[in-house]
């Protein structure tokens, strides 16, 4: 998914769309990146790999609010140093687990050492680190030996196009990219005071992120509905002249 112009002013929304990948996770090896360019550092070894449905069941053990560590090499922060850029200087980096939501896991193939699966997985869920969790937990260690996205939100790779076919008629409005926030249609007037980036009046039960669109669905900003009964812009897609 890319965005261009204004929209990518929305990217942070799309960040916190779930996730859909289709990985391998080749049992029987550790590396330090929990992926296929890192350092071997651990091998199993065993001879019988374990059966299908051990494997099955620890990918279900996935599904659902977990705490996952995250990987070394990764954009987390560490006193304010990005993490990857402290373990290639030979930093030992040990993150706190955090909270993640997986949604599903499916196995898709079991050809031993490699586990091929889906998962659906929200906003700083590392799948690489679930490949490495389920050799911990098959007893063989595991690195992610593939990695792709399938689909962000409602956007599935099998509707996208090729780049030689990218052009302006091919572009989605803005309004496309947050089809799940609630719409509030605004007027002639709060058009205007949206474009200047006023906030309008909303019901009393309105709370959290919302959509403001003209009558025509054009997207004008993005708000956060608040205590005081408004909606506050915190993206302008179509500044007042």
């Amino acid at each position: 998914m890319v965005l261009v112009g204004r929209a990518t002013r929305l990217a942070r929304f799309v960040e916190a769309m779930t996730k859909r990948y289709e990985a391998v996770a080749r049992l029987g090896a550790v590396t330090d990146t929990d992926d296929l360019t890192g350092t071997v550092t651990a091998h199993w070894d065993g001879t019988d790999w374990p059966p299908v449905g051990a494997v099955t069941e620890a990918l279900q053990a996935f599904v659902g609010e977990t705490r996952q560590r995250p990987p070394a090499y990764s954009a987390k922060h560490v006193d304010g140093v990005r993490s990857h850029a402290l373990a290639r200087a030979g930093v030992a980096v040990e993150l706190e687990p955090v909270q993640v939501r997986v949604h599903d896991m499916a196995l898709r193939d079991y050809s031993p050492p490699d586990v091929s699966f889906t998962a659906t997985v929200g906003r700083g869920t590392y799948v690489r680190a679930i490949a490495r969790d389920l050799g911990e937990h098959l007893g063989t260690g595991a690195h992610c030996a593939a990695l792709r996205r399938t689909a962000t939100g409602g956007f599935d790779v099998a509707d996208a196009i090729a780049p030689q076919d990218a052009s302006a008629l091919a572009l989605m409005p803005p309004a496309a990219v947050v089809p799940h926030l609630p719409r509030r249609v605004l007027t002639a007037d709060e058009l205007r005071a949206v474009g200047f980036g006023r906030a309008v009046p909303i019901e009393p039960q309105v709370r959290g992120t919302i959509a403001l669109v003209a009558d025509d669905g054009r997207l004008i900003a993005v708000a956060e509905a608040r205590d005081d009964d408004h909606a506050h812009p915190v993206v302008v897609l179509e500044p007042a002249a």
